[in-house]
């Protein structure tokens, strides 16, 4: 986190949270690997996996998610971050 603006991978998760209304950090996680070339690093996909509750923990603290229940959602400041125009369902 650099002074309150979010990093490329930051971005990235807010993208998908956005673009799919509402996701479990397990499910952030599924998707980050997929948007990713795979490794023969056995420990890739659990690595970037893993990624996925940190970038979440990040992102809210910054106030561009918000957890509803046990899944993820895009505030309004987090949507005018990165232009998406879909709302929380």
């Amino acid at each position: 986190m650099s002074d309150g603006y979010p990093t490329a991978a930051q971005k990235e998760a807010l993208r998908l949270i956005c673009d799919h209304g509402r996701l479990h950090t397990e499910e952030l996680g599924h998707h980050l690997v997929s948007a990713r070339r795979s490794s023969t690093n056995p420990g890739f996909a659990p690595a970037i996996a893993r990624m996925a509750g940190t970038l979440a923990w990040r992102l809210e603290v910054q106030g561009f998610i918000a957890e509803t229940g046990d899944e993820w959602t895009t505030t309004a400041d987090g949507r005018r971050l990165i232009s998406c125009s879909s709302e929380p369902e």
